[in-house]
């Protein structure tokens, strides 16, 4: 598993600078799940700042290689993977696909969009993982159509344990950038919460289905 503090605790300032990632303990956001949650993520911030996308973009290209080795293809995942695995793969000079949530409609009715061979090493970017739901919906989907999976690279998790035993019984490693401990470590030390904050943004990541009701 890559583990790097540096780049943990930079892609945390920067999520926060941002305002991709906002914390608001006292003043739940409520997710489309219907979960409560003192957090709230839109990692597709990243792409209007051209500095930190550019950050994002290389080191998102060096944990594939450290992680997977050589890969074939890039593969994203609908929507907010799209753009960040577009520039992944531009990086590495690599072909791209993306998976959408479901098949088109209409036309081909695809549910995978973009042309490589079957076969192929593809390793999948998304931009943040929750329950690791969707984003195992998409090496699901790759899988049936005969690509080899190496993993999966993201910026950011929760770090909730049922993410983690999704994965694991999906064979599926992943790598993420930064994760919920780095970034309520700087945003403690960088005075973003209250020490009393700490404990209630702890408590939610244990809980998250039952937080706050």
């Amino acid at each position: 598993m890559f583990n790097n503090t540096e780049i943990e605790q930079q892609v945390a300032e920067f999520l926060l600078q941002i305002k991709a990632i906002k914390l608001q303990p006292n003043n739940p956001f409520t997710w489309a799940s219907g979960w409560k949650s003192p957090i709230y993520c839109d990692n597709r911030v990243t792409l209007s700042h051209p500095s930190i996308r550019t950050y994002i973009r290389q080191k998102l290209t060096t944990i594939i290689q450290e992680t997977f080795g050589a890969v074939g293809c890039i593969a994203g995942v609908a929507t907010a993977g799209i753009p960040q695995g577009a520039l992944v793969a531009q990086e590495l000079g690599l072909p791209f696909i993306y998976v959408r949530a479901k098949a088109k409609e209409h036309g081909r009715g695809n549910l995978i969009e973009g042309e490589i061979m079957s076969g192929q090493r593809v390793v999948v970017i998304e931009d943040l993982i929750s329950t690791g739901k969707s984003s195992l919906q998409a090496v699901d989907a790759l899988r049936e159509a005969g690509y080899d999976v190496a993993g999966l690279a993201a910026i950011f998790s929760y770090g909730f344990d049922v993410a983690t035993e999704n994965f694991k019984n999906a064979k599926c490693p992943f790598v993420t950038l930064s994760n919920y401990n780095a970034l309520l470590k700087y945003a403690e030390e960088q005075q973003y919460i209250l020490p009393a904050d700490v404990e209630v943004l702890k408590q939610w990541r244990t809980s998250p289905d039952t937080w706050g009701q």
